[in-house]
């Protein structure tokens, strides 16, 4: 597995909060639900991702040794006013703007504190990258607009999401992830329109030491097939597997299984 540039993925997080800004800008109505995330109204979405966003850039800056707390970054929670579309893309364009300033100026291996046995600049730029990447689906959900995302990165997102699991079994493993544990089950991804030079099938085993995958086309219990932007909503359970673009085929449960359980990281 090959990372993205570190370049790219400051690339990307630009790209990806102006597409972002573009639903509050779009007349969405900022108070409605967010279908994949029911808890959250659009407007809280965008404040928890900006937030986040001012979160990561603060610990780059400072080249934090250790977890800097929410309430310690300044502006974290967004501006004062609900409600307010020119407000929140304000606040969102100057999120983006910094972060990528500081990911840039640190470069990929600078040492920051980091949550996943990662500790550079480099995690946090491609976490930044892919965090932006799902939210900005869950809005243009909400919002009812097209989504669409760079295939190199779908492809990295579901990496990097593999990567999270199989640190979290390793390090921390709760229930849900013990419970993914055993013998002679696999699941393979198959990205259908990807040309023949790109690499977007992935299989994961569920094997008793824990979670092991590899890109690859190999037979497994259960596949998921689809467009790879489909194949990454649905793993990232932002979309339903019924839904007409994708196809199960084989041990339907398995997926489900491990869909309702590798939630966490």
């Amino acid at each position: 597995m090959t990372l993205l540039a570190h370049d790219r993925y400051c690339d990307e997080i630009a790209l990806q909060i102006g597409q972002l800004r573009s639903v509050v800008t779009s007349g969405a109505d900022l108070s409605a639900t967010v279908p994949t995330c029911p808890d959250w109204s659009l407007e809280e979405l965008l404040r928890h991702l900006g937030g986040a966003l001012r979160w990561v850039e603060l610990m780059v800056r400072t080249r934090a040794e250790q977890e800097i707390p929410l309430e310690q970054v300044p502006r974290a929670a967004g501006p004062g006013a609900e409600g307010d579309p020119a407000a929140l893309d304000a606040w969102l364009g100057e999120a983006g703007e910094q972060l990528v300033a500081a990911l840039r100026e640190a470069g990929p291996d600078t040492k920051v504190w980091g949550w996943a046995g990662i500790l550079n600049s480099g995690f946090w730029a491609r976490r930044a990258a892919h965090e932006i990447t799902v939210h900005r689906a869950d809005a243009t959900l909400a919002a009812g607009l097209p989504y669409e995302v760079a295939p190199e990165v779908a492809a990295d997102a579901i990496d990097e999401w593999l990567q999270i699991v199989e640190y979290v079994q390793r390090t921390a493993p709760h229930d849900s992830a013990r419970e993914l544990r055993g013998p002679g089950r696999s699941i393979h991804l198959h990205a259908t329109d990807t040309d023949a030079g790109t690499n977007a099938e992935w299989l994961i085993e569920l094997t008793e030491d824990g979670v092991v995958w590899r890109r690859g086309h190999e037979k497994a219990t259960v596949a998921l097939r689809g467009p790879l932007t489909s194949v990454l909503l649905a793993f990232y359970r932002r979309l339903p597997l019924d839904s007409p673009e994708l196809e199960v085929l084989g041990e339907r449960e398995l997926l489900e299984f491990w869909l309702e359980r590798a939630t966490f990281g």
